[in-house]
């Protein structure tokens, strides 16, 4: 039972010392949010190969469930993006053209990646978060809006093109088909574009532009004149439903609900965690779970995957949230909306859903980020560049898998050859630094001083003894102290390499002290007898001590064979 106390407490946290302004920022929040979230969510259901209508019930029972179950005061949920992008790739390949079955996998989906999101909550794995690094994320990320990008061009051109493969198949068909340009289309798809952006940071820009779009539609006869319109669209609340699907196509769709669950919790952590303000704790295991039950709920209403946008969540931010009842307000007006005014939806373009689309995700594409990650981490370029090359020309299934295979790459590689430094004592002190940075540190004659900043284990033990040698080789020491100040675990295989080089020190005459050890790795040699082995007069607190009582011993000169012998 203790195990569920904080689930317990963490159910509507928000309405401890709830009062009156609380609730009237809510609603001004929801409104403005759901002004946005409208015209976003059938796009991003277009986008999904989903009849728009989709987008609209994918954002009733998400905002409900989170209100009850999150940790985050103003994340916005429901259709993203990215979710979309995923959506349509995952089901691309297994619905075969049916319609009815293209639907039903979506809603399943979304079960499914709320299914992985829930037990994963459950069982406090909420660290999965650390799986991808922000550049593999980022290049994920701009690729990925690339790609919606063009996967719109069909839409906006008037043509019919791929939009689950990757640039190179779409690339080659627009190709062949530029002499069939729609200019009807194109014109007033670039328009609504244009007036998109001139619009700026106008919140209710996409909704206005609907309501004209629709309204021309109707007026000016769009659907005689070659531009395709949404079409019926069905009115009125949908009621729970389990998607019928046989087990196989089930089975087909859980490695990219895997993938989806750990995209939309990034986004939606990271989208919680930007806007929180000081005191606020968004809880990454609380999270998965309310995320979790929201795409269940969401696949039951015949939505499909959801997530915390980052863009609707700084809106909604803005407009003054306080607590996730603007998101019930905001499910509210959707409702509304299917209420009333989804049949007078038939006549909208859907190239304006298009340009909604491309203006929304065009920011994801985050130069000012590359430009920093250049001058700050410039190795890390290298899993940006490969998640976002791989992304644009796979996928973005393999594109992600190659990101994270890259970047635990370049962790491997780090971590086998991490930093050392060799240290002198800065004059008229105690304190040991690097020679390489403070020039006047003076080094003591005859003894190296070596500091690692890693932990030992297999992969690295070798490569930080053999740069140990080198020091040695190169400065003819007759002793090394060892400042392992920066080594919070050692295990069995560094251990082994260490106690041969032990041997192989004495052999030839030089001494070894050891300085700075951690609690925890002090114990480990104790236990296994190294301690013992080497003298216990050997370890210090400080690398001082260790120099004072180096240079205290008697000398013992190496011998120059077993030197020379040194890398």
């Amino acid at each position: 039972m203790p195990l569920l106390e904080p689930k317990r407490r963490a159910l509507l946290r928000w309405t401890t010392g709830y009062c009156r302004a609380d609730f009237s920022a809510d609603l001004l929040a929801g409104a403005t949010t759901a002004v946005l979230l409208v015209p976003q969510a059938m796009a991003y259901a277009m986008l999904a190969g989903l009849p728009p209508i989709a987008g609209l019930y994918a954002s009733l029972a998400p905002p409900l469930i989170y209100a009850v179950l999150g940790t985050s005061r103003r994340l916005a949920v429901g259709p993203v993006a990215l979710d979309s992008l995923l959506t349509a790739a995952a089901l691309a390949p297994l619905a075969n053209g049916d319609l009815a079955t293209y639907a039903a996998a979506a809603a399943a989906l979304a079960i499914l990646a709320g299914t992985f999101q829930a037990v994963t909550g459950a069982l406090r794995l909420g660290f999965i978060v650390n799986v991808l690094s922000l550049p593999v994320l980022r290049g994920f990320t701009a690729a990925a809006a690339i790609l919606i990008i063009a996967s719109q061009l069909g839409p906006l051109l008037g043509l019919k093109l791929p939009t689950s493969a990757g640039m190179g198949p779409l690339l080659v068909a627009l190709a062949g088909q530029l002499r069939a340009v729609h200019l009807p289309t194109l014109a007033l798809g670039l328009g609504a574009v244009v007036v998109l952006v001139a619009l700026g940071k106008f919140r209710g820009k996409a909704l206005l532009l609907v309501v004209l779009a629709t309204l021309a539609g109707h007026l000016l006869d769009l659907d005689a004149r070659g531009l395709a319109l949404l079409g019926p669209v069905p009115s009125g609340l949908p009621l729970p439903t389990w998607p019928a699907l046989d087990r196989e196509l089930l089975l087909g769709l859980a490695p990219a609900a895997a993938l989806i669950a750990l995209i939309s919790f990034m986004e939606a952590f990271s989208s919680g965690l930007a806007v929180a303000r000081r005191g606020e704790v968004v809880e990454p295991d609380q999270e998965l779970l309310a995320l979790g039950f929201s795409n269940i709920a969401a696949g039951l209403v015949r939505g499909y995957p959801i997530a915390g946008g980052l863009s609707r969540t700084a809106v909604n931010a803005q407009a003054g949230a306080r607590s996730p009842l603007a998101g019930v307000v905001t499910a509210a007006l959707v409702a509304l909306t299917l209420a009333l005014f989804a049949p007078l939806l038939a006549t909208l373009p859907r190239a304006v859903l298009s340009a909604i689309i491309v203006v929304a995700v065009a920011r994801l594409v985050d130069v000012a980020f590359v430009r920093q990650l250049r001058r700050t981490r410039p190795r890390e370029l290298v899993p940006l560049a490969i998640t976002f090359g791989t992304t644009l020309a796979l996928g973005v299934g393999l594109g992600l898998a190659f990101g994270v295979g890259a970047s635990l790459l370049l962790f491997v590689l780090r971590t086998t050859r991490p930093h050392t430094a060799v240290l002198g004592r800065l004059p008229g002190t105690q304190v040991y630094r690097n020679v390489l940075r403070f020039p006047d540190a003076e080094t003591v004659p005859g003894v190296v001083i070596v500091r690692l900043d890693a932990p030992l284990y297999f992969a690295n033990a070798t490569y930080l003894i053999d740069e140990i040698r080198r020091q040695i080789s190169a400065q003819g020491a007759r002793a090394v102290v060892i400042d392992a100040g920066g080594v919070h675990d050692i295990d069995v295989s560094a251990l082994a390499n260490l106690r041969d080089f032990l041997g192989e020190l004495r052999q030839c005459g030089v001494e070894l002290y050891i300085a700075d050890l951690k609690g925890p790795v002090r114990d480990i040699l104790a236990r296994s007898g190294f301690t013992r082995e080497l003298g216990p007069d050997r370890f210090s607190f400080t690398a001082h001590e260790a120099i004072q009582r180096a240079s205290a011993a008697p000398s013992s000169p190496p011998d120059p064979r077993a030197t020379q012998a040194w890398p």
